[in-house]
């Protein structure tokens, strides 16, 4: 089975206070990109492309491996797995699509999204129970019910797909579509059943300074 792993690494750093790309921002000494395309190559992935933004190019380009194909992406993270999988060679059977975000996220994590979809599912995401309370809250910020955190989760990447799938799921979108959030939300939409795996707690997304500081921390 031949992987093929996205890094969607397009975002600003805006909530982490950096005058740069947040996927450029360091980690230990080193980019949070070049953690993630390290995790996925560690977990089993055969080749990544990574789609930035189109003025730091040049920047991705010095700090990635020469090996890593490198993207212009979009202005919705949609968009940018658009341009990631189009550049993807077609030898692909199956696509993982990571955050540059989630530097730290463990080998393992990898392997287990990689064995679902060997096994058959046609898509896969890691997740974590939710463990605090969850409540909605109405426009006045009033919380009006409670939800039951059984049979919630959170859901991380790297998130797998067959490669047909998303392609497919990706050619059923019409504009920008800024309301999906993930690629399996895409992937459901066009009525294909999501499966998981179990995540981890060291893959959490960095968004804003503190959680920098966390990672920093974990290393």
């Amino acid at each position: 089975m031949h992987a093929v792993g996205i890094v969607a690494a397009a975002g600003s750093g805006l909530r982490l206070g950096a005058e740069l790309p947040k996927a450029l921002v360091r980690l230990g000494g080193r980019p949070l990109v070049c953690w993630a395309v390290e995790s996925l190559r560690a977990g089993g992935v055969d080749e990544v492309v990574v789609a930035v933004p189109e003025p730091q190019r040049a920047a991705f380009t010095a700090v990635l491996p020469a090996d890593v194909a490198v993207v212009v992406g979009g202005d919705t993270r949609t968009a940018s797995v658009r341009a990631a999988l189009a550049a993807a060679r077609e030898l692909a059977d199956v696509v993982l699509v990571h955050d540059a975000a989630r530097p730290l996220t463990p080998p393992d994590v990898i392997g287990r999204v990689l064995r679902a979809l060997a096994g058959g599912a046609r898509a896969v995401v890691p997740v974590l129970p939710v463990v605090d309370t969850t409540v909605v809250v109405d426009e006045g910020g009033v919380v009006i019910g409670d939800l039951p955190r059984p049979p919630l989760r959170r859901v991380q990447t790297p998130q797998g797909f067959d490669r047909v799938t998303l392609v497919d799921a990706y050619a059923r979108l019409h504009g920008d579509a800024t309301g999906f959030t993930d690629d399996a939300s895409v992937v459901r939409a066009a009525g294909i059943p999501v499966h998981t795996v179990d995540g981890d707690e060291r893959a959490a997304k960095i968004t804003v300074a503190h959680d920098l500081a966390l990672a920093e921390h974990q290393l």
